[in-house]
């Protein structure tokens, strides 16, 4: 058995005002499972659902220092489209950010705390995954990330090549998970990262185990006070392995026990 991917976990220093942004830029609804948690979702969509990678807001003191190595993708229809998306996230509060990208045909932003995301140019393959195109996340070698987690989740591996790899969801739905070979190493805690669960019926003690096997590492993390394990992939990428849910069920009540690490 496999786990899936569910949700991306960011970390803000203000939640709520950083959780507004990205619901506004999204289209998506907002809930909160109380002060410092907040909750992005598409209104009324099951969770959890593998058309999309719902996103957990968790506040935290740190401020952000230097590129995140894990950033959203934005999709866009059109030329007119992705021009009219860049000025009302403009209108919200992004900036255009500049990560050395040079000339290129997708506009680079930063969100108000400065965590960075590209609104791509309208691409065909992108054209059904919903406003989230992809999760991109740099690393060194993207045919070993492909391998770990094409074996470590039910994503079907699309493409693998030197400098970039792709996955997507078992189903063929929603947006790709992304790697890209870049120079930069990891520092530090990522401040953005994804969270898996096994099926309903599955055990997360046995998925971490089965995760540790294919090459996952444990961070030093306390869990002394959560209730989920915190695992790194073979670059040192945190993930959460969660409990699995026992049916799929609305996004109102199904996220109690949300990672504040």
């Amino acid at each position: 058995m496999a786990t899936r991917l569910v949700q991306i976990n960011m970390k803000a220093q203000d939640d709520t005002t950083l959780g507004r942004f990205w619901a506004e830029a999204l289209g998506w609804g907002i809930e909160s499972e109380g002060p410092g948690v907040t909750n992005l979702e598409p209104v009324g969509l099951p969770y959890p659902d593998p058309s999309v990678l719902f996103i957990d807001l968790v506040a935290r003191p740190e401020p952000k220092l230097g590129k995140n190595r894990v950033h959203l993708d934005l999709a866009t229809t059109s030329a007119a489209h992705q021009a009219e998306l860049v000025a009302r996230l403009k209108d919200l509060g992004a900036t255009l950010a500049d990560v050395g990208q040079g000339d290129v045909p997708w506009t680079v932003m930063a969100d108000p705390e400065g965590n960075e995301f590209c609104v791509l140019e309208p691409r065909p393959v992108y054209g059904d995954t919903g406003p989230v195109a992809a999760v991109v996340v740099d690393c060194a070698d993207p045919r070993e990330m492909a391998r770990f987690w094409g074996e470590a989740t039910d994503w079907t591996v699309h493409e693998v090549a030197d400098d970039h790899a792709s996955l997507r969801s078992a189903q063929g739905v929603g947006p790709y998970l992304e790697f890209v070979r870049t120079p930069d190493t990891k520092t530090g805690w990522n401040r953005v990262h994804l969270d898996v669960r096994p099926y309903p019926g599955g055990d997360v003690e046995v998925e971490a185990a089965r995760l540790r096997a294919l090459g996952a590492t444990d961070p030093g993390f306390d869990r002394s006070a959560i209730s989920w394990t915190v695992l790194a992939d073979p670059e040192g990428n945190e993930f959460r392995a969660q409990a699995a849910v026992t049916k799929e069920i609305s996004v109102e009540r199904s996220r109690q026990s949300v990672c504040r690490s």
